[in-house]
């Protein structure tokens, strides 16, 4: 089945603040803001059953926020950016369901190796540009460069955090999904669910929505298309995924 929705993917949104339905986030101390990326993916999880969920990368902490609106899970947020761990704990506190959220300052890589917990949902909007020009920022090229957490070491952590029924999902770019997707495979890993993100009806997609499982199972598959012609004229189908988080939907 193919769904059509219409946006274009906005990488950073400069606001200070951004509003959604049921919480806000204050960005101005993080390098990377509120993005599309980022609510593509916490609207697009779901796992209504969990009880336990991971938030690698957490920034803002908007999708940790995401995901505590929708289900009822008790939720670790971690991030190695000192700044980012200082506003999403801001960010945090001002939300309905911060009992359930806890944040964690530390690397995945010393997370995994210090945590014996095992979480029903794993979600990540990882640094993924592998190859490519650097930010004069460093907290910026942190969170977009994967020099501080390679692909492997987010396989490794989710292959080690991740409850044998439970699920992980993730958003990467067309060409990293692919060595991702090689790497998941090899360590027994699978991908059960990928939609297409595809940013105008004459483009090719930009991104990939990805769930991943330790059973194999037929490959469920669909796209999601953002905008209409004209810039800001959202499709249906993409309002309707985000309706509950978006002020004007």
């Amino acid at each position: 089945m193919s769904i059509i929705v219409f946006l274009s993917i906005i990488d950073f949104m400069p606001n200070q603040e951004f509003v959604f339905k049921q919480f806000k986030i204050n960005q101005a101390k993080c390098a990377m803001k509120v993005g599309t990326d980022a609510v593509l993916l916490g609207a697009w999880v779901n796992h209504p059953s969990a009880k336990t969920a991971l938030d690698i990368g957490t920034g803002t902490g908007i999708i940790a926020l995401m995901l505590a609106q929708k289900v009822g899970a008790k939720i670790d947020a971690i991030d190695i950016d000192e700044n980012a761990f200082v506003q999403a704990n801001e960010n945090i506190m001002m939300c309905s369901w911060k009992d359930r959220i806890n944040l964690h300052h530390i690397s995945l890589q010393q997370f995994a190796n210090e945590n014996s917990s095992r979480y029903d949902l794993i979600v990540s909007n990882p640094p993924y540009f592998v190859d490519s020009s650097k930010a004069n920022e460093e907290s910026r090229t942190n969170a977009r460069h994967t020099d501080q957490l390679p692909y492997i070491d987010l396989l490794n952590g989710v292959l080690k955090l991740l409850n044998p029924t439970g699920k992980f999902y993730v958003i990467l770019p067309k060409k990293e999904s692919e060595l991702f997707c090689e790497l998941a495979d090899e360590n027994k890993l699978f991908l059960t669910k990928r939609t297409k993100v595809i940013t105008r009806t004459d483009k090719e997609e930009k991104r990939l929505l990805m769930r991943f499982e330790f059973t194999p199972k037929t490959l469920s598959e669909d796209s999601l298309t953002i905008e209409e012609d004209e810039r800001h004229s959202y499709t249906n189908e993409y309002k309707e995924l985000t309706k509950e988080y978006y002020l004007n939907f």
